[in-house]
């Protein structure tokens, strides 16, 4: 009989705000390349490290479905630029603490990016569950 596999990590998700060209626009053309490559090595290390399992930036151009029937459809940007989220990681991590000492190490900090640390759950405060797919 083989042991019980340990239950997996908590699932969190880290959402970037503030991340437009407008936040980088003071940068240099080297500026940027070398923020870009710093945040991207902040990512590949949680990939290989199994802490991170994907990430995405997020397109600007957005549409909101609202009314009881979904019936109103209005194309966006909405929030002000720097309250829009621009992409996401999703982190398997023991616990919030873990998730907010990775989110305290990107690069994009010093630059005006601000970081929403979630957990994803598997209920909603109605009660509707969710299923998440394993890996």
């Amino acid at each position: 009989m083989n042991p019980p596999s340990p239950p997996p990590n908590p699932t969190y998700l880290l959402l970037f705000r503030n991340t437009g060209p407008e936040t980088h626009r003071h940068l240099s053309a080297e500026e940027r390349q070398q923020l870009m490559q710093r945040w991207n090595a902040w990512f590949e290390g949680l990939l290989a490290t199994g802490e991170a399992v994907e990430g995405q930036p997020l397109e600007t151009e957005t549409r909101l479905v609202s009314g009881a029937t979904g019936q109103r459809v209005v194309d966006g940007p909405y929030p002000e630029a720097k309250e829009a989220i621009g992409g996401y990681v999703r982190l398997e991590v023991p616990d919030l603490a873990a998730a907010t000492a990775i989110a305290q190490r990107h690069p994009g900090l010093e630059y005006g990016l601000e970081i929403e640390i979630r957990k994803l759950v598997d209920d909603c405060h109605l009660g509707v569950t969710t299923r998440r797919q394993p890996r």
